[in-house]
């Protein structure tokens, strides 16, 4: 998260306006990573390394306190393997996060910028209490992500 974004970092406010991967605009959706490799590439994927490397960012952890609510998604059970690739969601994908955050408090899917690395999506009103931030630090970029020109 940016560094002024950080204390909203649950508020899936750029998600309910914007939509999202596997949202609709309108549905507060929170998007993480499970490590912070992937969250890296996914903020470098839609922001650059530039802006990683020349804005204050932090690195935000959290706990979910039952892992049994934790519903996980398998590229297998997607209908529409496209949806696992980068590009513009379709309309049929943020229908079916939209279904999956309505069913359950934490869902785990496949990212888009790593087929080996996962995401979490979860709406922090829905989820509420059942989930605690554990620190945020601040993030450095290593610098030859962005080498000068």
């Amino acid at each position: 998260d940016q560094r002024i974004r950080a204390a909203s970092w649950d508020s899936g406010e750029g998600a309910f306006r914007e939509g999202g991967r596997w949202n609709s605009k309108g549905v507060r959706t929170v998007y993480c990573a499970l490590d912070p490799a992937t969250a890296i590439l996914e903020v470098a994927v839609h922001k650059g390394f530039k802006i990683l490397d020349t804005v204050p960012y932090v690195l935000t952890a959290a706990r979910i306190a039952d892992i049994a609510e934790v519903h996980v998604v398998k590229s297998d059970v997607v209908p529409n393997l496209n949806w696992l690739r980068p590009g513009t969601p379709s309309a049929g994908q943020q229908a079916f996060g939209d279904d999956l955050l309505r069913r359950h408090r934490f869902v785990v899917i496949p990212s888009a910028v790593s087929s080996h690395s996962w995401n979490l999506i979860f709406d922090s009103v829905k989820a509420g209490g059942s989930y605690s931030l554990e620190f945020q630090e601040p993030f450095a970029l290593d610098t030859r992500l962005h080498p000068p020109s």
